[in-house]
């Protein structure tokens, strides 16, 4: 909630992701609105300068009436809450669920504490991430039921440990929620076409081995485009096969102990596969292992208004 001991202390702390100063009202704080509703939401304070002096701001009807009239105008309407807290006006603006909005002037969003006209490739990723319809949950019509893998389903419930007498692809991929309409989707040709690289070629694993701590000297490389559980498996195995890896006895029993441990090194493989952007052609997920380190890396990005700097550092 919005007080004059909220305004005070923002003002104080300066502009932000969230926070826009405007010593004046004008027309042009549409594109700080879109900015805010694509990105967190926010405040605009008007009556306040950059070096976070008041210079005060009075709101009048009229005043009011253009300030909401700015805000409908954009596409879609935006609804602000304004008001008058002390001699600051606070224009409350919510982060959007029909993103992205847009002005007369274009798409804008926030990055730290200026707005920024969006480009080209940020818009195309909006778009994508705020989809009703996710990549994976899209049919693809160049699917076909000829094209599924009974052998690849097999693999998938030996690893899931369901036991089916007879598979029957329809029903195994309907009640995995893998079939929209009679269709099969893409995460339906991501974890069993025969040819996945077929449908989608930009589903790949490239595993590098390299001496020393830089990408100067490869030694060995793995480029895997196959389904999930295949690209998972593989890359396991190549780490695998390049870890330094020592052994213990206890009693009876012998134990290999890898000099990072495999189950972190699982889930940052499953992390990758599951979360990679796949609507991003000609990329592909690396798992890259070097003397000193490996690294696990997948296409994407931060959300939009999001930068590294203002991410916590690691403990």
């Amino acid at each position: 909630m919005m007080d004059a001991n909220k305004v005070q202390i923002l003002v104080q702390e300066g502009e932000g992701l969230t926070v826009e100063f405007k010593e004046h009202f004008t027309p042009r704080i549409d594109e700080d609105i879109v900015a805010f509703a694509n990105t967190k939401g926010g405040v605009i304070l008007l009556g306040v300068r950059d070096d976070r002096t008041v210079s005060g701001e009075k709101l009048t009807n009229d005043m009011k009436a253009r300030i909401n009239s700015v805000a409908r105008n954009c596409s879609p309407p935006v609804q602000v809450k304004i008001k008058q807290l002390q001699n600051i006006i606070a224009i409350e603006v919510p982060q959007g669920e029909e993103k992205p909005y847009n002005c007369s002037s274009g798409y804008f969003r926030r990055l730290d504490g200026t707005t920024q006209k969006m480009t080209n490739h940020e818009l195309r990723i909006m778009f994508q991430e705020h989809e009703k319809i996710s990549f994976e949950e899209k049919t693809n019509r160049s699917v076909s039921w000829k094209d599924i893998s009974r052998e690849k389903i097999r693999n998938f419930l030996k690893e899931a440990d369901i036991s089916i007498r007879k598979i029957i692809p329809q029903n195994i991929l309907t009640s995995l929620s893998l079939v929209q309409k009679g269709r099969i989707t893409n995460a339906g040709a991501l974890m069993f076409a025969s040819r996945v690289d077929k449908f989608i070629p930009h589903a790949e694993s490239i595993f590098a081995a390299f001496k020393g701590t830089d990408k100067t000297n490869i030694y060995d490389r793995n480029d895997v485009k196959d389904d999930l559980l295949i690209q998972f498996n593989e890359a396991v195995a190549f780490l695998k096969k390049h870890l330094n890896v020592r052994s213990e006895i206890r009693g009876f029993d012998r134990s290999d102990i890898y000099e990072i441990p495999l189950d972190a090194l699982r889930e940052a493989v499953v992390n990758a596969i599951v979360h990679r952007n796949y609507t991003i052609n000609g990329t592909s997920i690396y798992v890259r292992i070097f003397d000193d380190r490996v690294e696990i890396e997948n296409p994407g990005g931060l959300p939009n208004g999001i930068t590294k700097r203002i991410l916590p550092s690691p403990q």
